[in-house]
């Protein structure tokens, strides 16, 4: 008998794996949460049947993620990731020497269960000593917390379930307020071929509550249309004028889709996504 897992990515479109083994299968107050081992991408991680992260591609997101924005800040010291119960964000923003702590607020303690047991490359840094896990709700957190975070990562599901009140604007205006002067934060912002009004309106929000913002991307396989977005919003530095000298301390860190040309890269964008930004500048 085969086995096969399939995520209805929009009602148009599926994609489809074939299972050798579940090895874990649990339903939390949050969402079911559910990791298999494919023939094709490894062990694989899903919530509520949405794939989140699998061994075989995780790499491209999480180093995207962390160290676009890591890098444009000259001196990040204090992180807090939303989401992200995997732990691969954590695994590679602590990879920058000056990191002194990364709180990580993941609302769903099943989520991190799972991953420590069966994504254990991916999650291999939680117990660094720097880490503090979380299991509260993010914008809750972000509402009531007093620490001030040079760097917020918002590493979250998509906008459905827990992770659907990450994506407006009194949100991204509550992360502005606990961000320092120079702050940065980051979002995934989903794919621009399926998700074209949620990428328009992370960005025009985003542009709202820190001053100015940048989309930038990725290949993700097992992500819909494989093309993925971040959109970064910073109170004063620039990812496009972030030097070669400081770009090059990655050198070494065994990355193996992150380097200082893809960083630049990244930020040059296709004519339709470089559209569907400017429409949203003009409103």
């Amino acid at each position: 008998m085969e086995l096969w897992f399939t995520e209805l990515q929009n009602r148009n479109l599926k994609i489809t794996t074939r299972v050798e083994e579940t090895l874990y299968h649990a339903k939390s107050p949050y969402q079911e949460v559910l990791v298999v081992k494919t023939s094709q991408f490894g062990n694989m991680l899903a919530l509520d049947d949405i794939i989140q992260t699998t061994e075989a591609d995780e790499f491209v997101y999480h180093e995207l993620i962390a160290h676009v924005p890591m890098m444009t800040h000259p001196n990040p010291r204090k992180v807090l990731v939303i989401g992200g119960g995997d732990g691969g964000t954590v695994r590679e923003v602590l990879k920058h020497p000056g990191v002194e702590m990364v709180h990580l607020v993941e609302i769903d303690e099943e989520v991190v269960k799972a991953s420590r047991e069966f994504l254990p490359i991916t999650s291999s840094k939680l117990d660094d000593p720097r880490v503090t896990v979380m299991n509260v709700d993010g914008l809750k957190y972000v509402e009531e917390t007093d620490e001030h975070y040079d760097v917020v990562i918002v590493d979250s599901s998509d906008p459905v379930g827990p992770g659907v009140g990450l994506f407006g604007l009194p949100f991204y205006e509550g992360v502005a307020d606990i961000l320092t002067e120079d702050g940065i934060l980051v979002a995934q912002t989903e794919s621009p071929f399926y998700n074209q009004s949620l990428l328009q309106s992370c960005y025009s929000n985003i542009g709202k509550a820190l001053g100015q913002a940048w989309v930038y991307w990725g290949v993700v396989p097992t992500y819909p249309s494989g093309f993925w977005t971040f959109t970064m919003g910073s109170k004063k530095h620039n990812p496009i004028e972030v030097k070669d000298e400081r770009l090059s301390i990655a050198k070494g860190w065994d990355l193996k889709w992150y380097t200082p040309s893809v960083h630049k890269s990244s930020f040059v964008l296709p004519a339709f996504v470089e559209s569907l930004l400017k429409e949203t500048e003009n409103k």
